[in-house]
């Protein structure tokens, strides 16, 4: 494929998502119906479509037609990155249609604050709130593409043995100041999955901030640790690399979790996965984990049409979910024990209000200690609460 063919795909497959599409399902439907795409074209188009989700209001704004389209959307990263633009709306062979008068003329630079940060415009106030004078800074890195983290399994290697290892087979990485055992993959990210240190369990794929957050939750002389909302299982994994506790994990949703025993028998933990519905069986636990349902405001690198998917109804839902997550799990905490919420997210809505919120509610908790972790520091944007009981 060429550049502009490149493009074209692009506007395609952002269209259908514009309809309703999740993102990786349109992609995944192209793929398949453009069997003549390689690899390398994919990962092209693919970087083309995430690139435009995560700044598609200062694309639209470069781009020239009023309504938000895939086409408009590439204009205006064509637009941004200063290509030729003639030279990509040609209309030759596979490239896009040759620009019309109004497409030529039109464009203008997006306005400052939520515009120009590619916010929505609701939720700028509120990110305002949260993060003051930084909000500018902090949501305009939610228009880059993240970088790939790993985290070293010390249960099978040092940091050193897997740089060593995952260099002799192209995966260049360096050490990160957020965990001790993050590595950031400057070189090769896409064969990550591919390598023996993947395969055989020294590495893991999870985010440096991630990580810092498992460093953070005071485990010493836990002997039973419990993972309230795993999900995917990264930070009950974390916590078995670092912790001799027995470590139970559970979701609302087991199915995310389907995973989890074959990711743990490969980095050599000992993980028990269990319903909700069974978890009444279990004794009370010295710790438990609640990293709850969010916006995922510090994850839209990553996962970009989450913020224009997300409405003010919705944010409110999940706020009165993460509150209600806080008192559920803490009926599981042993009379000693303590309770930590997590969140992904860089709203005061979601974290701050929601610790006063649960305290307010369950006078017994008091919060002893609470911190962020903000995108600038180079992971995703994380908010940790601790509680103990009074």
């Amino acid at each position: 494929m060429t550049p502009a063919a490149r493009v074209a795909a692009a506007a395609e497959i952002l269209d259908v998502i514009l309809g309703g599409e999740p993102a990786e399902k349109a992609l995944t439907g192209w793929a398949r119906g453009s069997r003549y795409a390689g690899s390398k074209d994919r990962a092209s188009v693919r970087d083309h479509v995430f690139q435009a989700l995560r700044c598609m209001r200062s694309y639209a704004a470069l781009g020239a037609g009023e309504d938000v389209t895939g086409r408009s959307l590439m204009l205006g990263a064509m637009r941004a990155e200063g290509a030729d633009l003639a030279g990509i709306f040609s209309g030759e062979g596979h490239a896009p249609a040759p620009l019309g008068e109004d497409e030529l003329a039109g464009g203008r630079a997006p306005e400052a604050g939520a515009e120009a940060c590619d916010m929505p415009e609701w939720l700028w106030p509120a990110l305002e709130a949260a993060l003051g004078e930084g909000a500018a800074a902090e949501a305009s890195l939610m228009r880059e593409r993240a970088d790939v983290f790993l985290r070293v399994n010390p249960l099978y290697g040092t940091v050193a043995e897997a740089q060593a290892a995952l260099a002799e087979e192209g995966v260049v990485s360096e050490a990160h100041p957020l965990s001790e055992m993050a590595l950031k993959v400057v070189e090769g990210a896409r064969r990550v999955r591919l390598t023996h240190a993947f395969e055989d369990g020294l590495i893991e794929l999870q985010d440096a901030a991630s990580q810092a957050v498992v460093d953070w939750l005071p485990l010493d002389g836990a002997m039973r640790v419990l993972d309230y909302c795993a999900g995917g299982g990264g930070k009950s994994l974390a916590i078995a690399a670092r912790s001799d506790a027995k470590i139970v994990a559970t979701d609302i949703a087991p199915e995310r979790m389907k995973d989890l025993p074959e990711r743990a028998t490969r980095a050599g933990a000992s993980i028990t996965v269990t319903s909700l519905e069974d978890l009444s069986a279990e004794d009370c636990f010295d710790f438990v984990l609640c990293d709850a349902p969010c916006s995922g405001s510090g994850a839209w690198r990553r996962s970009p049409a989450g913020k224009w998917q997300l409405t003010e109804e919705r944010l409110i839902e999940l706020c009165d979910t993460q509150v209600d997550v806080l008192k559920s799990a803490s009926h599981h905490v042993s009379e000693a024990g303590q309770l930590a919420y997590v969140t992904c997210s860089l709203l005061r809505v979601e974290n701050e209000d929601v610790v006063a919120r649960f305290e307010a509610l369950a006078p017994e908790w008091s919060c002893t200690a609470q911190q962020r972790w903000l995108p600038s520091a180079g992971g995703d944007g994380f908010f940790g609460a601790i509680f103990t009981r009074k």
